[in-house]
């Protein structure tokens, strides 16, 4: 149905614009063009888009036919992504939009086609702000990484099954073999499957009885997590970065560059953040991508990861609200990167055991988890950056041996105490 409006020019910011109400089977669109004829006036056109691979690609040439150079659509699960990779590969400009930024008036009836012609009235006056959508060679090497993060889980849950079904049957196997996958662990499960039952006879297979096959499951996911690994170093030598003062026009990240070593060389400067390991610096670079302009600071890289502190004000009043969900594949990565800087002898475990005193276990976590992530941001934006430790001494460094003797002594007397320093010097 064609529709025709009259509409503020002075507002007016994007021309030509299209909006998706995304739905699992299909996708009611939203067309806003200038009126052919009547000057201010815009023309508005909604029809139902199935949401198949050939309908939306017809639906990519119509829409540049029509001159469209935006098009809109609300993060609804996974149904938008056919919509975006696909239009984006016609060469529409795509964006999506956090669907709380595109809430609906209140008292307003609520249907697709409503629902639509809000998104792109909306988008045409640009109220609305894209949500962060990697390029294409790093959406590649995220899925790889990601698969493997999931063939791991599994691997770990499937031998946690096995365990789970000997301690049912009162077979306490994990007593007698420390690791049930060692060499000695798979002696006693094939002894056990093949019918033993005798207690003596598997203690005496815990001495580095050698046995050829291992779990089927565990061996297919190990081998899968290996081919997975090559597979994503193969992936990372093929993005290359720009140099600073070349390859103008490519967006970073794409392929072809003439950086040396491509993201391998990013990855090894992220590797060398203590907690951070090869692995989380390869998932770090695929759900970052190579290109911190998407993130003006890294206060909003922290932002958007859901590590900084919100704060929440009512009757003028302040409290604290939780961080919220964000990225699980980089906040679960970074969350346990956190949990081995803390163990460490370096500025981010200094900062974990200060913390930890006054704030507990999983505020300063959060905390050190906050922090690697900026040295993360400093590092993908400065390509000549190198992770620096500032050391575990770098707070006491930075104390005032005069202003600190006297606050400790005030705190002493507001407990009734008199006190006497005496300096050491003095005292030998």
């Amino acid at each position: 149905m064609d529709e025709s409006e009259a509409v503020d020019q002075t507002a007016e910011l994007v021309e030509r614009v299209a909006a998706i109400d995304v739905a699992k089977a299909s996708g009611m669109l939203c067309l806003r063009l200038p009126h052919e004829r009547i000057e201010g006036r815009r023309t508005q056109r909604v029809w139902n888009v199935g949401a198949t691979t050939n309908a939306i690609l017809e639906l990519g040439d119509h829409l540049l036919c029509q001159g469209v150079t935006r098009v809109v659509m609300e993060a609804t699960g996974s149904y938008w992504k056919p919509w975006f990779y696909l239009l984006e590969a016609r060469g529409l400009e795509c964006w999506l939009v956090n669907a709380r930024d595109v809430k609906n008036v209140p008292g307003r009836p609520k249907t697709d086609k409503l629902d639509a012609v809000w998104l792109c009235k909306l988008a045409e006056r640009g109220m609305l702000r894209p949500s962060f959508v990697p390029p294409k060679p790093i959406r590649e090497l995220r899925d790889l990484t990601r698969l493997r993060s999931v063939f791991i889980g599994e691997r770990s849950r499937n031998r946690q099954r096995i365990e789970k079904v000997l301690e049912d049957a009162q077979i306490k196997l994990s007593s007698v073999a420390t690791n049930l996958f060692d060499v000695s662990g798979r002696a006693m499960l094939e002894a056990l499957i093949g019918g033993e039952r005798s207690p003596q006879a598997l203690a005496g297979l815990a001495r580095g009885r050698l046995v050829s096959k291992r779990d089927a499951l565990v061996e297919a996911l190990t081998v899968q997590v290996d081919e997975l690994s090559q597979r994503i170093t193969a992936q990372l030598a093929g993005i290359r970065l720009p140099e600073a003062e070349g390859d103008t026009g490519r967006p970073r990240g794409a392929p072809g560059g003439t950086g040396e070593a491509g993201l391998l060389s990013l990855v090894e400067r992220l590797d060398e953040i203590p907690g951070i390991g090869r692995t989380a610096a390869e998932v770090i670079v695929a759900e970052l991508g190579p290109d911190m302009r998407v993130f003006p600071t890294s206060g909003h890289l922290v932002s958007w990861a859901r590590l900084a502190p919100r704060t929440i004000q009512s009757g003028g009043k302040n409290t604290s609200g939780p961080t919220g969900h964000g990225n699980p594949w980089l906040k679960g990565m970074i969350g346990e990167a956190a949990m081995a800087a803390a163990r460490t002898e370096t500025f981010l475990g200094a900062r974990y055991r200060r913390l930890v005193k006054h704030r507990g276990r999983k505020k300063a976590l959060v905390a050190v988890a906050r922090s690697m992530l900026v040295i993360v941001w400093h590092i993908i934006n400065d390509p000549a950056a190198r992770f620096e430790d500032l050391g575990p001494d770098h707070h006491q460094r930075l104390v005032n041996p005069v202003r600190k003797p006297q606050a400790l002594v005030r705190q002493l007397q507001a407990l009734g105490h008199q006190v006497t320093l005496t300096p050491v010097e003095t005292a030998v």
